[in-house]
C-alpha cells in the first residue's frame, strides 16, 4: 500500500485531494500494466475501473461504419482514462488501446462508488475533477468526428 500511495500521490489527478481523503482513495488502488495493442476494455463493457496513466500512451478509439476504428485522443503520463465507472448503466462508451508498454494505477469504480456515498466531499471532489475531463473527451470527439467527416459541420 505504501508504494500505491506514493505513486497516487505523484500524480496529477490526485494533488488537490485532501489527505483526510487519499486514505479512501487508496484503498481502492491497483497497479496494472498493459502490452502494447492489449485493449485495457472495449465499447458495451461492463466499467469497473478509471486508469491513473503512469508511463506509456493509451488510444481512445470508436468505430465509425465505413471508416474503421478511429483515434479520438491519445493519453499520456498523468491522463486519466475513464469516467463510464462513475455514471450509471456503467458500461464503457469507447475501446481503449494501449500504443505501447502502459503502467497505471486501477482504481476500482464500484469502491469508489461505495466511498463517495459515504463522503460526499470525496464525491464532489472526484465529480469536479471528472467533469473537466469529459468536457476534455466531448471536445476532443467533436473535433476529430469533424476531421474524419472533411469537416462538414452537418450536426
Amino acid at each position: 500500500m505504501e508504494n500505491l500511495e506514493k505513486l497516487l500521490r505523484e500524480h496529477k489527478f490526485l494533488k488537490d485531494l485532501p489527505d483526510n481523503q487519499f486514505g479512501i482513495v487508496v484503498g481502492c488502488a491497483s497497479n496494472v500494466r498493459f502490452e502494447a495493442d492489449q485493449f485495457a476494455f472495449h465499447e458495451g463493457e461492463e466499467a469497473k475501473q478509471l486508469y491513473l496513466i503512469r508511463s506509456g500512451k493509451v488510444a481512445i478509439e470508436i468505430f465509425i461504419p465505413g471508416k474503421g476504428h478511429v483515434t479520438i485522443e491519445t493519453l499520456e503520463p498523468g491522463d486519466v482514462l475513464g469516467w463510464s465507472w462513475l455514471v450509471p448503466p456503467y458500461h464503457w462508451h469507447f475501446d481503449a488501446r494501449a500504443v505501447e508498454v502502459t503502467r497505471a494505477i486501477a482504481l476500482d469504480g464500484e469502491c469508489l462508488r461505495k466511498k463517495c456515498e459515504s463522503d460526499h466531499e470525496l464525491g464532489y471532489h472526484l465529480l469536479k475533477e471528472f467533469s473537466h475531463i469529459i468536457s476534455q473527451r466531448l471536445q476532443a470527439t467533436r473535433l476529430q468526428l469533424m476531421d474524419v467527416y472533411g469537416g462538414k459541420n452537418d450536426w
